[in-house]
């Protein structure tokens, strides 16, 4: 095989490589945002205080949405007992 020929083999190799892993962990990103986040995944990215319970100051994106439907007895606070009984939120038909 000449330098040119064995050149253009180790490139298309490379770029087949980053295309690969590129596209898997996409998918693995993917099957993550699939499923909704549990109790614990919220508390570590939003309870500030640390008090093991979502304030509404705390709350963020979908979950600032519904905190009126989430937080059942209404003391301003969604703890995870409230978390899980919450109606689930309904997903949109794919495209």
């Amino acid at each position: 095989m000449n330098s040119g020929a064995c050149k253009a083999t180790m490139l298309v190799f490379g770029i087949t490589l980053i295309f690969s892993n590129s596209s898997f962990a996409q998918s693995e990103n993917r099957d993550e945002r699939k499923r909704p986040p549990k109790f614990e995944e919220l508390i570590k990215k939003m309870d500030a205080d640390k008090d093991g319970k979502i304030s509404k100051t705390e709350a963020k994106g979908p979950l600032k949405k519904a905190f009126g439907k989430i937080d059942g007895n209404e003391d301003g606070f969604i703890t995870e007992e409230e978390f899980n009984k919450a109606p689930k939120p309904k997903r949109g038909r794919k495209k």
